[in-house]
């Protein structure tokens, strides 16, 4: 197990987070409180920066899904960016990667 980690770091266009480690049924929870946290403005961009993630199970999609909705509700766009693989396959098998603005690092989202 890879406990969760979250960086934040502010750019011009909204809040980058990186999200490393684990986003299991027993992390998700860290990142929809961190989520509930963080202000997110109208017309800012929300980069979820997933490069260190080395595991997502159902209950972590479910997170993400959550971040997209805090990102709408403020009137904000979301962009999942440096996605592994194996995440990638399972958001194209379910459809997410036509819901998601995905990226393949975090400087081509800003």
């Amino acid at each position: 197990m890879n406990p969760l980690t979250i960086s934040r770091r502010d750019t011009a266009t909204g809040p980058v987070l990186h999200v490393t480690g684990d986003l299991d049924y027993d992390q998700a929870p860290v990142l929809r409180d961190r989520l509930d946290q963080l202000p997110v403005s109208a017309g800012q961009c929300l980069v979820l920066d997933l490069s260190g993630l080395a595991f997502c199970d159902s209950s972590g999609i479910t997170a993400l899904l959550a971040a997209r909705q805090h990102a709408l509700a403020a009137d904000a766009d979301i962009v999942l960016t440096a996605v592994p693989a194996n995440l990638m396959r399972v958001l194209t098998l379910v459809g997410l990667d036509q819901v998601f603005t995905l990226r393949p690092d975090s400087s081509a989202a800003s």
